[in-house]
This record gives C-alpha cells, sequence and structure tokens, in this order.
C-alpha cells in the first residue's frame, strides 16, 4: 500500500470531495468525501488490502472496506460485504441503514434499496420517481445501495428462500468517482 502523495491533480477534485463530505454519509466513523484522520490512516498501514485501483488505497477496518485517494488520502467508497449471512440478518443490516439514511430513495426488485442525494441532501422518493416519469436527469452526487441475493424481506417461514445468503451495501459518488478517474490517468 502506498501512502506517499503523489503529484496532486486534486485541485479540481477538492471542491467536489468537499461537497461530498458536507452530505455527511459516514459508516463506523469514516465519511465520504473527507480525509483520514491519523489514527484512521494508521488503521489503513495496520490493515491494507490488495487490488486497489491506481491513485487509490484500501483497507479494512472491523469489516468496513475504505477506498482512499492515495494523493488526499480522502475517502472515495465505503464497503462492507456481508456472506452467507441469514434473512433476519439482511434485515437487521437495511434496519441499520434506514436508522442513519432514514427512508431510501426508492427499492427495487426486493433486493435492492437506493438512497440517492444531491447537493441539497437526499432526494425524496417522489422527486425521483417523478425525474424518472418525465425522463428527466437528475445529478446525483453521491448514493447509498444496498443489494441482497434474496428478498430483502424474506421469511424463511412463507418463502422458499435459501437459508443462507450474501449482500453488500456500498457508498460512494459517481460524480467524484469519474472526477478521480479523470485526473488520476492525466497523471
Amino acid at each position: 500500500m502506498c501512502m506517499a502523495s503523489p503529484a496532486l491533480s486534486s485541485a479540481t477534485t477538492t471542491p467536489l470531495y468537499d461537497q461530498v463530505a458536507s452530505l455527511n454519509l459516514a459508516r463506523n466513523g469514516y465519511t465520504l468525501g473527507t480525509p483520514l484522520t491519523d489514527v484512521q490512516k494508521e488503521k489503513a498501514v495496520a490493515n491494507p488490502m490488495e487490488g486497489a485501483t491506481p491513485g487509490t488505497y484500501k483497507f479494512t477496518d472491523k469489516g468496513l472496506t475504505v477506498v482512499t485517494d492515495a494523493a488526499t488520502h480522502r475517502i472515495l467508497i465505503l464497503f462492507e460485504s456481508f456472506k452467507k449471512v441469514s434473512s433476519q440478518r439482511i434485515q437487521d443490516i437495511v434496519g441499520d441503514l434506514f436508522m442513519q439514511f432514514d427512508e431510501p430513495t426508492v427499492s427495487a426488485h426486493d433486493k435492492i434499496v437506493y438512497w440517492a442525494y444531491d447537493k441539497k441532501g437526499k432526494i425524496p422518493a417522489s422527486q425521483y420517481q417523478t425525474a424518472k416519469d418525465q425522463k428527466k436527469n437528475m445529478e446525483v452526487l453521491a448514493t447509498v445501495k444496498l443489494n441482497s441475493d434474496i428478498p430483502i424481506m424474506a421469511s424463511p417461514a412463507t418463502e422458499a428462500t435459501p437459508e443462507k445468503s450474501n449482500a453488500y451495501y456500498i457508498i460512494s459518488s459517481p460524480i467524484l468517482l469519474k472526477q478521480f478517474q479523470m485526473t488520476s490517468t492525466k497523471k
């Protein structure tokens, strides 16, 4: 893992990082768009993960995977996956995300729950649906997405579902990731 700061090309991404950080999308003390604290940097050094995209490093902290911009040490992605968990555990994860992020913007196929954010904050479900119905583009600044292999509200007693399944959630900014990719490929 490379913790040294390469030549900064982040001047164009700094305002975007700040905008994303202002949404306060956080898990376990890590906030999307913010720089790591010194303690978090120590955790990054102690718990590195392989396979990071060039210009980034990633690490785990108590099950949470953090992907960070190597130049700025700002958080690009927060991710947690759950392997072979019960439908009750998946429901508990969804409940935890609901408590933290409030009502989702949209749910799909009984397996995906999605929170979308613009510059003002969380996009309400009605606004999102209206834009979709009118085929209007929305500028989505950041998202929280939970995906499950089985229906989230599955009840093993009433539905034929696997006893154990996989799920994950990811917190990211599509706009920030695109900008990061554009600036990191110019190096």
